[in-house]
């Protein structure tokens, strides 16, 4: 039996996927909509989900934040990273895969639409080495459903993002992934993700190794 090739690199998405951060962004939204005098509902804030954040920022100046986008973005980070108090929320089997990798001697990439200094205060959190690459928000011109992260992650790795795995649990960063030409595997969280031949649905990453990625990646790259 051949052992399927583990992938030049994994590229995880943070929010959501890496760590469940989602509800403190649903509660910044609805806070800051609030204080001027709006409202903000559940099912608004899972359309946000995996958006760029200054995308995000202008969808709230639509439901009357009286802000600028940098003013609203800098905001919720802030409310954000205020709430990320050890032990992190990661997601159920994540922190296990992530050890896996770097067991294995794969890179990894973490490629966010949060800012860096929050995904960096991210990274410093696990407790083991952190990432080989970061790719933020404020380090690309388009955000997520657009490929640039991923193929900027792929780029600062020195790899070829086709021999990628990438790992997401959002709409618009499950299409970046696909589009950027890794292997892509979707986990949904807090937003449903499509079915589609070109990527695999997980329903967690507990239990989840090195191989199993490795087996997506060869099956992916055979259709």
């Amino acid at each position: 039996m051949t052992v399927p090739k583990l992938p030049s690199a994994v590229l995880w998405d943070m929010d959501g996927t890496l760590v469940d951060t989602e509800p403190f962004w649903f509660a910044a939204e609805t806070e800051l909509v609030g204080r001027f005098g709006g409202t903000w509902t559940h099912s608004q804030a899972i359309t946000l989900v995996g958006s760029g954040l200054r995308d995000g920022a202008r969808v709230l100046q639509d439901h009357g934040v009286a802000m600028t986008v940098d003013e609203i973005v800098d905001w919720q980070t802030d409310f954000v990273t205020g709430r990320l108090v050890a032990p992190l929320p990661w997601r159920p089997g994540a922190l296990a895969l992530l050890s896996g990798l770097r067991d294995a001697g794969v890179p990894t990439a973490l490629v966010t639409m949060s800012v860096r200094r929050m995904a960096e205060a991210v990274a410093a959190a696990l407790p083991f080495g952190g990432f080989d690459v970061i790719v933020a928000g404020d380090d690309v011109a388009l955000p997520k459903p657009d490929p640039e992260a991923y193929l900027l992650a792929a780029d600062r790795l020195g790899v070829d993002v086709r021999t990628c795995v990438a790992i997401e649990d959002s709409p618009p960063g499950l299409a970046a992934a696909v589009a950027s030409g890794a292997a892509t595997v979707g986990v949904p969280h807090h937003a449903v993700l499509p079915d589609g031949d070109r990527w695999r649905l997980w329903a967690t990453l507990d239990g989840r190794g090195p191989e199993d990625l490795a087996a997506v990646a060869l099956e992916l790259a055979a259709r």
